[in-house]
């Protein structure tokens, strides 16, 4: 199958059409900010809209991914770390300290699983994801050294 880049604007537009529509949405995962759980190139993410048709917004949890327009045009698709008084902090499990912050109208959508190259999906609610979720948060100083290992030694993902 030949592969065409399509721009974030033109991509993520039809994404909230299709979610709007009562559609969930797979897309390629792009950039490392979420390895080792999600790997760039290799990894889909299937995404589920947050807004009901009346467009109340879901509430999210620790741990949730979420696909976020943090800024006109721009969009990431990290986990919730900190849900304070509305305003939602996010970081990719492949950050060693950067975070973005938004509300939950920047939420676009939810990511409810992973699939990997051999078809296998994993549930991104599952207990399991997010037990390991929550012990790679509490790795967080020893992230650099982790990551290292796992990109030098090309271990599967968690």
């Amino acid at each position: 199958m030949k592969r065409k880049p399509v721009p974030n604007a033109a991509l993520f537009s039809e994404v909230r059409q299709l979610l709007a529509g009562g559609c969930n949405v797979t897309i390629l995962a792009r950039g490392n900010s979420m390895f080792p759980f999600i790997r760039d190139g290799l990894d889909k993410v299937q995404l589920s809209a947050v807004r009901s048709p009346d467009g109340a917004v879901c509430s999210f949890s620790t741990g949730d991914i979420l696909l976020c327009e943090i800024e006109s045009g721009h969009y990431v698709l990290h986990r919730l770390v900190r849900n304070e008084n509305g305003i939602l902090t996010l970081m990719g499990d492949g950050n060693l300290r950067g975070t973005e912050k938004c509300t939950a109208g920047n939420v676009v959508a939810r990511a409810v699983a992973i699939i990997r190259p051999d078809g296998t999906t994993v549930s991104c609610s599952g207990h399991t994801e997010m037990q390991r979720a929550r012990i790679w948060h509490r790795l967080l100083p020893f992230r650099r050294i982790l990551l290292a290992l796992w990109r030098r030694l090309h271990l599967n993902p968690l």
